[in-house]
């Protein structure tokens, strides 16, 4: 027999209970083809439970895994009761290796759910899913005990304790099956009120032989209306929780992996255990015929490798090739996938049961191309229908923005809006390559399913979309190199003994938010390994160390910045970047920059927060010519600032706080329109001798805001005090506060903001306004007016 397996298995679903507590009468495990439960015992039994653990560590071994989910099912495994509950999660943990982490859950109906079942979980660290359909009359469709009686209230119950403080960390989400027939903004409302943090919206289990319910009036494809309908509210709300189905499409759009077995190409690993010791394929196909899961292999005389080989499991693992003539030639393939592989089945073709499209096919493009049609990001429609505020912020946010300030959650969610951009940018970028470097791609689609924070934090460093910018702005002369590179990062980051090839350039290999090795020019093969990595040069060698590595400096508690003086694409910015920083420099650096986040949190609390939270990288700028200060923020890097260090900690605060206004503008302008852009005038800036396009007007006033609040403060600082600081900061707040209002007036009198914009130029009124009533020394406003004159003459 061979011993290569096509993929290792990484979630199990473990049945504790072959029974339930409820009828539920869309129950594929007691109410559709398959009856295999009649005959095996309720509880699964100890001896089972410790051979399963020991199956599963030995594969983790074996594969070297680095996480395996298993589930605790049922039937209801609340029935299996607390103590074997307690030894199956002790069990499974005992039995993995240490590079191994075990993401244990349990999936019940909620009705028995207690305080001593949440204690045990809090000890064990299982995570909790709850089964609701919605509100109570859309629960009671379906969800009722044998009796008839209402199961809702139990279930509320339920829930309310997983949102207790000392419970909340437990609480996984809840799974909604799909009926038509109930109100999709109830079912969204009642589902949102109970604050989960994910929601699964399952279409019904159903084949050709028994298709779905149609019910007459509700068109062809009634479940792609239904879940468009609830995306539009989920849209609607910012996205309040996780839906795996929705965030599926979204990903697949952008040519990224599924994160369901229902959608995508990525192949099934999954397995069943069930209490009489049995592995199954997934028990969805229970609702396809009898015995249908059946794999005729069990836990005591079959490995995990003899399971992944089996038959079914390979079919569920073959991709594209495994689909049906008519899913292959489909122009939504990617994203559907063929759909669930049990929704294909129909009995009367001959033997090929399952080579056909879903029996949801409709359903499923009409709610692809829907969710498509609404592109990214997604606006939310003002009363009157115009678009105003986008779904990655609240309308406070953006009010928020708009004033020019930005808290530590309004900045994340900026953050969280420009690492979905950057997905979609490096999507299309490799799509437009002619998909070289495929093996690169494969690993990050991989490695965004099995170590989604390695690849978040490799996506996130802000010159990780720079190649893909580039290359959409049709600069093809750059190859695929940086997505190699970013794809090594992540396996680094991961450490699961991934392997893919990185050119080296210019004597150098570097690896994004982790710095550089020395290397012969050629090819080197970078592995991420448990703890560490290697990378094997073209000349055979052999390195597991970085020769300059990226330098972090801790600015104040909570906020660490990248200076960044080794990544090849740092070149983003409007001037030449610095070569890698002496030892003295960085000293130099290190101390400025110290200093200058005291400065921010103590001159500008009001813009610090936001910058901590979003303010990753300094980008070293060489210098300018004497007496001019050199700082940049670069379109395509957020996160990034360039300077070149300034002769005082308090410039160089305040030349990041303006840089970083740049940043926070850039990543709203990639969500909404502010103004007309086919408006090709030229304004005259107040500070600027030449004329401006109207986003350079918009976006030097913005940054202004703070240059205002900057100087303000530190006059209000020197209040009746002498000095020569003390003039200096009344003159330039004089100056700079009369700057931005004329800004913020010429921009609203443009006649092609947006209503957005002019949202944002009466934020931006609102912030100066107070400013030009403070009370300066004559002199000051005399010297202010001075130096208006002379710009304006020069």
């Amino acid at each position: 027999m061979t011993t290569r397996i096509p993929l290792p298995l990484t979630q199990f679903v473990v049945k504790m209970h072959s029974r339930c507590d409820l009828a539920c009468d869309h129950c594929y495990v007691y109410e559709h083809a398959d009856s295999s439960w009649r005959a095996r015992p309720k509880v699964i039994g100890d001896e089972i439970l410790t051979r399963a653990a020991e199956r599963l560590g030995e594969h983790a071994v074996a594969h070297r895994l680095t996480a395996i989910r298993v589930v605790l099912h049922g039937g209801e495994p609340l029935l299996a009761g607390p103590d074997r509950l307690r030894r199956a999660a002790r069990t499974l943990r005992a039995a993995l290796p240490s590079g191994c982490a075990l993401d244990l859950r349990i999936h019940t109906n909620g009705v028995l759910l207690s305080r001593a079942f949440c204690d045990l979980f809090a000890e064990t660290g299982i995570k909790v899913g709850i089964s609701l359909d919605g509100d109570k009359a859309a629960n009671d469709r379906h969800r009722r005990y044998a009796d008839g009686r209402s199961s809702h209230p139990q279930v509320l119950r339920a829930v309310a304790l997983l949102r207790e403080p000392a419970y909340r960390h437990l609480y996984a989400g809840l799974l909604c099956t799909i009926d038509v027939e109930n109100d999709p903004v109830r079912v969204y409302r009642a589902l949102a009120e109970l604050d989960p943090p994910a929601v699964d919206f399952l279409l019904p289990h159903a084949t050709w032989d028994e298709p779905p319910k149609r019910p007459a009036g509700q068109g062809d494809t009634p479940y792609a209306d239904w879940l468009l309908a609830v995306h539009g509210l989920w849209e609607a709300d910012g996205r309040p929780f996780a839906v795996r189905t929705f965030e599926s499409v979204h990903r697949t759009l952008r040519g990224f992996s599924s994160l369901t077995e229902s959608l995508g190409l990525e192949p099934s690993d999954l397995a069943v255990l069930e209490t009489d010791g049995t592995f199954e394929q997934a028990d969805s196909l229970k609702t396809a015929y009898d015995g249908a899961p059946a794999t005729g292999l069990n836990v005591f005389d079959h490995s995990l490798d003899d399971l992944a080989r089996h038959p079914g499991i390979a079919a569920r693992q073959s991709g594209l090739p495994g689909l049906s003539p008519t899913c292959r030639s489909c122009p939504v393939v990617r994203s559907c996938g063929g759909g669930l592989y049990a929704h294909r089945y129909r009995s009367d073709d001959g033997g090929g049961g399952f080579d056909h499209p879903s029996v949801y096919c409709g359903d499923l493009m009409t709610l692809i191309n829907g969710i498509a049609a609404h592109g990214s990001p997604v606006v939310v429609p003002a009363q009157g229908g115009e678009p105003v505020v986008p779904a990655a912020l609240t309308p406070p946010q953006l009010d928020e923005l708009a004033r020019g300030y930005g808290g530590a959650d309004t900045v994340r969610a900026l953050t969280r809006s420009q690492l979905a951009l950057t997905r979609a940018m490096l999507a299309a970028a490799w799509d437009a390559s002619g998909q070289g470097r495929a093996e690169a791609w494969s690993l990050l689609a991989e490695l965004d399913v099995a170590a989604p924070a390695a690849v978040d934090a490799v996506l996130a460093h802000p010159y990780a979309r720079a190649w893909a910018a580039r290359r959409l702005a049709g600069d093809l002369g750059t190859d695929l190199g940086p997505l190699a590179a970013l794809a090594a990062a992540a396996a680094v980051r991961a450490g699961r003994g991934d392997a893919v090839a990185v050119p080296v350039r210019g004597g150098w290999l570097h690896l994004p938010t982790l710095g550089r090795i020395a290397a012969p020019a050629g090819e080197a093969v970078v592995t991420g390994l448990a703890g560490g990595f290697s990378v094997r040069a073209a000349d055979g060698s052999v390195r597991t160390t970085l020769d300059e590595p990226l330098r972090r400096i801790r600015l104040a508690p909570g906020w660490t910045v990248s200076l960044e003086d080794v990544d090849p694409l740092r070149d983003s910015h409007d001037h030449a970047v610095s070569e890698r920083l002496s030892t003295g420099e960085l000293l130099d650096w290190t101390g400025a920059l110290r200093e200058a986040g005291e400065l921010l949190g103590r001159d500008l609390p009001g813009y610090a927060d936001g910058m901590r939270a979003g303010l990753t990288t300094v980008t070293p700028l060489r210098p300018g010519p004497a007496g001019r200060d050199i700082s940049s923020a670069a379109r395509q890097a957020f996160g990034a600032v360039g300077i070149a260090r300034p002769a005082t900690a308090p410039t160089l605060a305040l030349l990041l706080a303006h840089e970083f206004q740049h940043v926070k503008l850039g990543a709203v302008l990639d969500l909404l329109d502010l103004y007309d852009r086919s408006d090709d005038t030229l304004y005259l800036a107040p500070w600027r001798p030449d004329p401006r396009p109207l986003e350079g007007l918009l976006q030097g006033t913005y940054a202004h805001l703070a240059v205002t609040e900057y100087w303000g403060t530190r006059s209000l600082a020197y209040d009746g005090l002498p000095g020569e600081a003390a003039d200096r900061a009344r003159r330039e707040f004089a100056l700079w506060r009369q700057y931005t209002a004329e800004a913020v007036e010429r921009l609203a009198e443009s006649g092609s903001l947006t209503s957005a914009g002019l949202r944002f130029a009466d934020g931006m009124r609102e912030t100066v306004t107070p400013w030009l009533a403070v009370p300066l020394p004559p002199a000051a406003e005399q010297a202010a007016a001075r130096a208006r004159q002379e710009r304006a003459m020069a």
